[in-house]
């Protein structure tokens, strides 16, 4: 609240209106203002009759807020500044008040990891809050699910106050900690008796190349990154194996120089970026059938797909309809990992394939020939040769955007809009401001913030906020800029090899049906 300009009142509208009208202003836990005591009656019939008949007793109406809270049926505000240090001490007083745990000690050990770290010894620092049971240096952890499942020993467990901690035997629930000894765990996994996992929505939509000096040995920077990427898994390192280069995704600009400063400050790296780039995806619109075989001498695997279009910004699901009579439970969960092992390229412009559901149909594997690698061949031949048949639609990611101006800047902000390729809902007036909301590319939008600031004189504000991904505004020039030869892609192929009389042969892509061995099951 130290900020010039600042508007509490405006803020808690906000609030109101983006994230939950449930909300109630706290600034003070003892003696609660007349307005905090009615908001609470309102959601509880008996304190509501013992308001109105004068019999209000404090001590009743706190617990009732703690259970609300606790509920998620209403949501604290307080105010302040960290900086100047107001507010801090009643918000820390207000949260202790108004907060509680139940956690059960005696149950089985389950957590969530909520970050990684790498001390200055290269080991890898695993942070994760207890949420039932207890653990103890040298027991078993075990995360993942299926066939990714995970189990390894905590080699030591640690209390940490800012960059110093101490060693202790054992943790219980509601304990925040770090252990080692455990290498794959990411945030947002559960860990123990909890596995699903929760996903931090941090989309990168900007890519960027690694620059640095030629003195500096290329897989050590990319060792660096890939710490990072630990840390940070939104981050997604990619190794350009064609230009030779190490990638980052990102979310904006500024985030490249913390980026800049981290890598200096732990790793004494000196490092610059080349210019921001957006990141596409691509999608399809109909449904289409894939197959892909494998079959060079001494190898062998075919997979039959349906590849449908899911829902915009679904990802990409799996459902599994082939018969264990035609394919070994084993080779079906195969087929699953190899589909989600990595990003798929699309036919357009070569970006990650999206918004698709994958579904198998049967598969077929050789008793004697089939080996390890096989099947993700054959999976990935079969996607390629679907994408192939389908109508192929590139993607680009989308702002969500609420630009505040003086009303004599309404015409202008809405011709730029227009010349930005976004859409826009009615603008709302008060007095003499106005407030415009709608959605529009990132590609086009991402540097309108410093526009505004121009002609405004600093007066104007924009709020962008990430919307997903939606059908890209300018295909054709995206495509011609991008280059990209699907038939030159090393990684990826849409033909086929099969085997006659001990030679493997390649089938393109529009004949591999009249050479597949398994039965085509449609669905």
């Amino acid at each position: 609240m130290d900020r010039t300009g600042a508007d509490l009142e405006k803020v808690i509208e906000e609030i109101e209106e983006n994230l939950a009208n449930d909300t109630c202003y706290i600034d003070s836990i003892n003696g609660m203002s007349e307005e905090l005591i009615e908001f609470i009656s309102e959601r509880n019939e008996d304190l509501l009759e013992k308001y109105l008949n004068g019999e209000y007793e404090e001590e009743i109406w706190i617990n009732e807020l703690k259970n609300l809270i606790k509920e998620n049926k209403v949501f604290p505000c307080l105010s302040g500044s960290a900086l100047q240090d107001e507010g801090i001490d009643n918000f820390l007083n207000i949260f202790n008040e108004l907060t509680y745990t139940n956690y059960n000690e005696d149950s089985e050990f389950s957590g969530r990891v909520h970050k990684i770290r790498y001390d200055i010894n290269g080991t890898r620092i695993t942070f994760i809050k207890a949420i039932s049971g207890s653990l103890k240096v040298r027991d078993e952890v075990t995360y993942g699910i299926a066939a990714e499942e995970v189990t390894e020993k905590v080699s030591s467990i640690r209390i940490y106050n800012g960059s110093k901690f101490s060693t202790i035997e054992k943790v219980s629930a509601g304990d925040v900690f770090a252990i080692t000894g455990i290498t794959k765990a990411m945030p947002g996994e559960g860990v123990g008796k909890i596995r699903e996992s929760i996903r931090f929505n941090m989309i990168p939509t900007l890519m960027s190349k690694v620059i640095f000096d030629k003195f500096y040995n290329v897989k050590e920077v990319l060792g660096y990154f890939r710490i990072l990427e630990n840390e940070d898994p939104a981050l997604n390192i990619i190794w350009n194996e064609k230009h030779q280069e190490i990638q980052v995704s990102i979310m904006g600009k500024i985030q490249l120089e913390v980026l800049k400063e981290v890598a200096l400050n732990r790793f004494n790296l000196k490092i610059e970026f080349g210019p921001c780039e957006i990141m596409y995806k691509e999608t399809i619109d109909n449904n289409t059938y894939g197959y892909g075989h494998f079959e060079p001498l001494k190898h062998y695997a075919e997979v039959h797909l349906k590849i449908e279009p899911n829902k915009r910004g679904e990802g990409i699901t799996f459902e599994n309809k082939c018969h264990a009579d035609d394919l070994t439970t084993g080779n079906q969960n195969l087929i699953k990992t190899h589909i989600f092992e990595r990003n798929h390229h699309g036919l357009l412009s070569g970006s990650p394939i999206t918004d698709i559901k994958i579904t198998l149909l049967t598969g077929r594997a050789h008793n004697k020939h089939t080996e390890g690698g096989d099947f993700r061949e054959a999976t990935f031949r079969a996607i390629r040769q679907g994408l192939e048949k389908a109508n192929n639609i590139l993607l680009e990611p989308f702002y969500k955007f609420k630009i505040d101006v003086e009303l004599d800047y309404m015409g202008k902000v809405i011709s730029d809009i227009q010349r930005l390729n976004g859409e826009f809902d009615s603008p709302e007036t008060k007095l003499n401001k106005v407030s415009i909301t709608g959605r529009g590319p990132v590609a086009t939008f991402m540097d309108y913030s410093s526009e505004i600031l121009t002609f405004t004189k600093g007066k104007g504000n924009i709020t962008l906020v990430f919307d997903g991904y939606d059908v890209c505004h300018n295909t054709e020039e995206v495509i011609e800029k991008i280059g990209y030869n699907k038939n030159a892609d090393i990684e990826y192929s849409s033909s086929s090899i099969f085997c006659s009389k001990g030679q493997g042969f390649v089938v393109p892509w529009n004949k591999v049906e009249e050479y597949i061995h398994c039965e085509s099951k449609e669905i």
